[in-house]
């Protein structure tokens, strides 16, 4: 029997690498296309209290791993847990602080997903909203290849200034500006990271212009908003993570398709995208869209990545393993 190796949220943080794990969600996206197994995530409620699991064999079959979700919306709190299963002898392999992964494989794979939808290698940056996501999508964007021009807007002038002395911090330099509309502007990608409190659109599509891309992170359940009908329906391509989670889960294409707004013909799948089964953009006009809600391919590929370079750095505590592989064969 092996050890199984457990990290804490400072040794993922620690193992983490934007560069590598762009790299890592690529070759996964690439080879997921009629190979990997990733059903519908499960959601079980109780009174103030919810379970979230994500499911996956990776492509490949080599890991097999979920990622667990737990919240309290009375303590306002949550925790995350992500187990990794060796694909072939059953072992559980490593068990790690999910905290930080989810973040940062969201950022991480709208990275991936904007380099291929991007006309420039070096595109004009909007950033609608100053928090984390926003703050973690900049990073991604900016180490995985070179960017133009960064403006961000957020309602507070502090969180704006703030979010530009953070990334200045990284090497980043960040623009402030007043309104949503003056950052877009002059971009050529917008990252959409900020729900209004009132859950109304963010980003309007009539802010658009030929040759944008759109990366939507925002609106992952029927109560959130983030764009408007509009930018849905002036979207040429929606590239989705989950397509049939985004079609009908989501805020966002609920409104649209209230509104009569036509998408199905026009919603594919990243992974479609990334192997090339789907072509992308192909026409130097098209306005791209991509929508995230989060998948268990990008979770395992980010954890499989930062448990191969804790073991490599020496992070993290080796146990002896707790979960011995039933012999199903007698």
């Amino acid at each position: 029997m092996h050890n199984t190796l457990l990290l804490s949220d400072a040794d993922v943080r620690a193992a983490f690498d934007w560069g590598a794990a762009v790299d890592a969600l690529g070759q996964a996206y690439g080879a997921a296309a009629g190979e990997a197994q990733f059903p519908p995530r499960s959601m079980a409620r109780g009174d103030g209290l919810w379970l979230r699991t994500l499911t996956g064999v990776m492509p490949g079959q080599k890991v097999i791993g979920a990622k667990m979700i737990v919240a309290s919306m009375k303590a306002r709190a949550a925790s995350y847990l992500i187990p990794l299963f060796d694909g072939e002898t059953m072992e559980l392999t490593a068990l790690m602080d999910g905290a930080s992964v989810t973040g940062l494989r969201t950022a991480a794979t709208s990275a991936l997903a904007a380099r291929r939808l991007c006309l420039s290698p070096a595109p004009g940056v909007a950033v609608i909203g100053s928090g984390f996501e926003a703050r973690t999508h900049l990073e991604a964007m900016a180490r995985s290849g070179p960017l133009g021009e960064v403006s961000v807007y957020s309602p507070r002038e502090s969180s704006r200034a703030a979010f530009c002395g953070a990334m200045a911090e990284k090497g980043i330099a960040v623009k402030q500006v007043d309104s949503a509309q003056a950052a877009i502007a002059g971009a050529e990608l917008v990252i959409c990271a900020a729900r209004s409190r009132d859950e109304s659109p963010t980003m309007l599509g009539a802010w658009l212009r030929p040759g944008m891309t759109v990366v939507s992170i925002g609106s992952t359940l029927p109560e959130q908003r983030e764009l408007d009908p509009e930018a849905i329906a002036r979207a040429d391509l929606i590239v989705a993570d989950m397509v049939e989670e985004v079609a009908h889960d989501t805020g966002d294409m609920i409104a649209a398709d209230a509104a009569g707004v036509k998408f199905n013909a026009k919603l594919v799948s990243l992974s479609d995208v990334i192997s090339g089964t789907h072509p992308g953009r192909t026409s130097p006009d098209q306005i791209m869209l991509y929508k995230s809600v989060g998948a268990a391919i990008q979770d395992l590929a980010v954890a499989s990545l930062c448990a191969e370079r804790a073991r490599a750095a020496g992070l993290g505590t080796s146990i002896p393993a707790p979960i011995v592989p039933v012999d199903k064969s007698k």
